[in-house]
């Protein structure tokens, strides 16, 4: 799924791993969401200086390197993650959010629950419409069983 990461990702992960600590844990200390962290790990969003200096520390890594690998070598690539070949607006602005938070929300859900799946079949999904004063805002629950894999 993933061909290859960004250098800076490749350190995150591996010193996240080294850690122990969970996405969630680092989101905290990092005073972001931990969907948004989980989107750094995987190259999907960019870092400020200050998230990179917070992230060095924790994962004991040189902020200085972690400024090259993100700051200096561009903007994220964000989607690609994922091929697609809709060109319905709509569909494609969800195949668009799973291009950006696919893996990284699949990376949470193995965190928090284990090897496995949400299932699509004991499912609910609710879409709200949220009025606000810049304009109505789209607000869509999925809510589905988490389906373990057994070993067999």
């Amino acid at each position: 799924m993933i061909k290859t990461l960004p250098p800076g990702c490749q350190k995150l992960l591996e010193a996240k791993c080294r850690s122990g600590l969970t996405f969630e844990a680092i989101a905290k200390k990092v005073g972001r969401d931990e969907v948004w962290v989980a989107a750094l790990f995987y190259g999907q969003a960019q870092p400020s200086k200050d998230d990179i200096n917070t992230l060095a520390a924790l994962l004991n890594l040189s902020a200085e390197t972690l400024v090259e690998d993100f700051v200096f070598s561009g903007l994220p690539t964000r989607g690609g993650l994922i091929e697609t070949n809709t060109r319905d607006p709509v569909l494609y602005r969800f195949f668009e959010i799973f291009q950006n938070y696919g893996v990284p929300l699949k990376a949470i859900l193995q965190e928090k629950f284990g090897d496995g799946i949400m299932s699509a079949v004991n499912f609910k999904m609710h879409v709200d419409k949220v009025p606000t004063p810049k304009g109505d805002r789209v607000k869509i629950t999925l809510d589905g069983a988490f389906l373990p894999y057994k070993p067999w």
